[in-house]
């Protein structure tokens, strides 16, 4: 089991999205690089990012140079998200994440986004 945004969470989640159909599909020729910022996590705040070329997803904690778009969140609503028990676009309605950055580039990839959302709901994470 994998702490939630720890070095061993960011190798399981690569690995669950690029062995699943789903996010496969979605990702398949996409290039998209998004940074998260979750602040007030339980060892401070801190950054990570999901970048995907080729259909091949890398997540990592540290800054993306360069990323399309940049989330930002506090802890308790990244949890919430990673469980599965807010979806992206009800937290983005309701201000629990802020989204900076093309936009229309966010828009476009929504189905990766709700593929990588799903995949990450299914990780075996302590919180």
């Amino acid at each position: 089991m994998a702490r939630f945004l720890s070095e061993e969470f960011m190798r399981a989640a690569t690995e669950a999205l690029n062995a699943d159909p789903g996010f496969q599909a979605a990702a398949k020729g996409v290039e998209l690089g998004l940074q998260f910022v979750v602040t007030g996590a339980p060892d401070g705040d801190l950054q990570y990012h999901l970048d995907v070329r080729d259909g091949r997803a890398t997540m990592a904690l540290g800054e993306l140079p360069d990323a399309d778009a940049t989330v930002t969140s506090d802890y308790e609503t990244a949890v919430a998200l990673s469980k599965g028990d807010l979806n992206v676009q009800m937290a983005f309605m309701t201000g629990k994440i802020k989204v900076g950055g093309n936009m229309a580039k966010i828009m476009m990839n929504q189905g990766l986004i709700n593929e990588f959302a799903r995949v990450q709901s299914t990780l075996d994470v302590e919180y």
